[in-house]
């Protein structure tokens, strides 16, 4: 493992109570928003089935009949209480984005989903047994009867695409699709939520014209719809043209790995932290209908800003060949791999791969006192040290500790460090003593990332010292 120091490494600083303190009020606050966000997503669930029997419901369970129908009632309420939300965690609204990071609302919006399907599927289930068990008619053939109410087509082919979208997104099926192919599918579930609402509206009473529940749903539906459209399309239509980006360069600066260098009007107005993303959008025949969630792995002057890219799929392949002068629209910035995440004037940061870019970024932008930052750039081989040269002089230039760790992960062990470092007795603690007080950031690789992560957590270091930010989709 090489060393690079601004001289030699630098005796780390004692804590300075009052950043500590500083860094903690900041933390609390965003813990603080963080479970108001999780508390109004139980409560949006709770009120749905709320208001539902505090309207007449918690009367309808005075025989197995009813019971069964108004349970399924509940499920759909409940189940469609999880899209509307999962709709909200995906619009990139930047107060959740703030609170929680958008990692974090994905992997929310994620974990809602089979809750979400199973709930309508018991929904839909338990109707027909409901309904079945009242006309004195099995409930397959209650499907029938079902199908020439109002709207309650629409609504079968929604839950049909509902089941499509959720399928799409189960780890296995997702990896058989590239991310443009299963971001396509993604787009069904808006046209689900579509197709579902008519039927709410005007099938029976529960929603009825005038009611509390049929106030709250339309207000709902109003917020998530109005966040896909506000922070999703009029947002980044705005800041594109506000912000005029154009490709001016294009580099190749290792096999398969590309810098794009940008031009454009007031880039420091986007307001971004070294280490964030932007979704990208390139206007050329080949490529429009591509989005890229990349990393700036620099930060923007006024009128510059740069990205570097690695072709893992064709789509990113295609961003090598981009000509000079091609438009380029974003949404952004987005994600808490970033200042805003500290909680200590002290950093540890550890990077490999393409994961050096945001590290770059965050590097170049994090304010620490000499001796308070240490750095590890890990890669396989010499010729994927991309921007090492970049992060070294901002390392001299600051007073940080950078090692350089090259080679491939021993055989017999699960470890993310080379084989060779393995063999010398390198750990964690001998690169970074001042682990137990530093904000931990880690990028690159799923698989490595994961043996990091474990490593780190072994040591002792709380969850919420640890910033993450995966390469992948």
């Amino acid at each position: 493992m090489t060393t690079h120091t601004s001289t030699r490494r630098l005796t780390a600083q004692p804590l300075d109570v009052a950043a500590v303190a500083d860094y903690r009020r900041t933390f609390a606050r965003r813990a603080r928003r963080s479970d108001l966000l999780v508390m109004a997503l139980w409560a949006s669930g709770a009120a749905a089935a709320a208001l539902f029997l505090a309207s007449g419901g918690a009367s309808q369970f005075t025989s197995l009949t009813e019971t069964i129908t108004s349970i399924g009632i509940i499920a759909g309420l409940i189940g469609t209480d999880f899209i509307l939300v999962m709709l909200v965690l995906a619009a990139r609204i930047p107060l959740i984005d703030a609170a929680i990071g958008h990692d974090r609302a994905i992997a929310v919006h994620r974990s809602l989903g089979k809750p979400a399907l199973y709930l309508l599927l018991g929904h839909g289930a338990l109707l027909l047994v409901g309904y079945g068990m009242a006309t004195g008619i099995n409930p397959i053939a209650e499907i029938g009867p079902m199908l020439a109410l109002p709207d309650m087509p629409l609504a079968f082919i929604g839950l049909g695409l509902l089941i499509a979208v959720v399928i799409s997104s189960l780890v296995a099926v997702r990896r058989r699709f590239s991310y443009e192919g299963w971001h396509l599918i993604h787009l069904l579930s808006y046209v689900a939520v579509a197709f579902a609402l008519p039927h709410q509206l005007s099938v029976g009473g529960v929603l009825s014209d005038g009611t509390a529940q049929r106030i709250y749903w339309i207000a709902l539906y109003v917020i998530a719809l109005g966040a896909i459209v506000t922070f999703r399309m009029i947002e980044p239509i705005v800041s594109s043209l506000r912000h005029g980006l154009r490709v001016s360069a294009v580099t190749a600066i290792a096999p398969g790995v590309t810098t794009i260098q940008f031009s454009g009007r007031a880039l420091r107005q986007l307001g971004t932290s070294g280490g964030q993303f932007f979704i990208w959008r390139f206007w050329t025949g080949r490529t429009w209908w591509h989005s890229h969630p990349l990393s700036l792995s620099a930060m923007p002057t006024d009128r510059s800003a740069r990205i570097t890219v690695r072709a893992l799929g064709e789509g990113s392949a295609q961003l090598g060949t981009l000509p000079v002068g091609t438009r380029v629209s974003i949404e952004g910035p987005y994600g808490l791999f970033s200042a805003a995440a500290r909680t200590s004037p002290k950093l540890a940061i550890i990077a490999a791969g393409i994961g050096v870019t945001p590290v770059r970024a965050l590097l170049e932008h994090a304010s620490f006192a000499p001796g308070d930052a240490t750095i590890l750039l890990r890669a396989s081989t010499p010729e994927e040290t991309y921007h090492w040269d970049e992060i070294r002089a901002i390392a001299a230039a600051k007073g940080a500790a950078c090692y350089e760790m090259i080679g491939h992960r021993p055989a017999s062990t699960a470890s993310w460090m080379s084989a060779a470092d393995v063999d010398r007795g390198v750990t964690l603690a001998t690169a970074f003593p001042d682990l137990a007080d530093s904000d931990v950031f880690l990028c690159g690789p799923t698989p490595w990332l994961d043996l990091v992560e474990a490593d780190v957590r072994t040591a002792g270091i709380r969850p919420h010292q640890i910033h993450s930010e995966r390469f992948d989709w």
